[in-house]
C-alpha cells in the first residue's frame, strides 16, 4: 500500500465529502429542511454536535478511500472506480430507505438524498482513483 498516496487521498476525498455536503444539506436542501423544521433539531443543537458530523464525515471517507486502496486500486481504471462508488452508494443510501420507512421524512427529500448521495459516492470513487496510486510492482509499502 501507498500509505502516503492514501493519506492524500483521504485528505481529498474527505474535502470533498465536506463540501458537497456542504451544497447539498447547507445550499440546495436548505428550504425543504425549513419547511420541515418540525423533524430537525434546533440549529444550536446541530452546531453544538457539528464535530460529530465532521469525524462520520472523516470515518466515512477512510473507509472508502481505504478500501479502494486495498482492494481495487491495483486494477482500478475509470469505469471501476465509478462502479465501485455505485455499489458503495447504493450499500450507504439502504440506510436513507430504512429511515424513510421508520420516520416521517417526506418522499422528496429521501428522493434528494438518495440521488445526491449517488452522485456524491460515484465521485467519490472518481476521486479515490485518481488520488490514490498505488506503490509500481515489486516497490516495497
Amino acid at each position: 500500500m501507498n500509505f502516503p498516496r492514501l493519506i492524500v487521498a483521504i485528505v481529498v476525498g474527505f474535502l470533498f465529502v465536506f463540501a458537497t455536503d456542504f451544497l447539498i444539506h447547507g445550499v440546495s436542501l436548505a428550504p425543504d429542511y425549513k419547511a420541515t423544521s418540525e423533524l430537525w433539531r434546533p440549529e444550536a443543537e446541530m452546531t453544538a454536535r457539528f464535530p460529530w458530523l465532521l469525524t462520520a464525515q472523516l470515518l466515512a471517507t477512510i473507509a472508502f478511500v481505504t478500501l479502494w486502496a486495498l482492494g481495487f486500486a491495483p486494477r482500478g481504471n475509470f469505469a471501476l472506480a465509478c462502479g465501485y462508488g455505485l455499489l458503495l452508494g447504493l450499500l450507504v443510501q439502504a440506510t436513507t430507505i430504512i429511515t424513510y420507512v421508520v420516520s416521517p421524512l417526506p418522499p422528496p427529500i429521501a428522493r434528494k438524498w438518495i440521488g445526491s448521495g449517488l452522485l456524491q459516492s460515484i465521485a467519490l470513487g472518481v476521486i479515490a482513483f485518481l488520488a490514490y496510486k498505488p506503490l509500481p510492482s515489486g516497490a516495497r509499502t
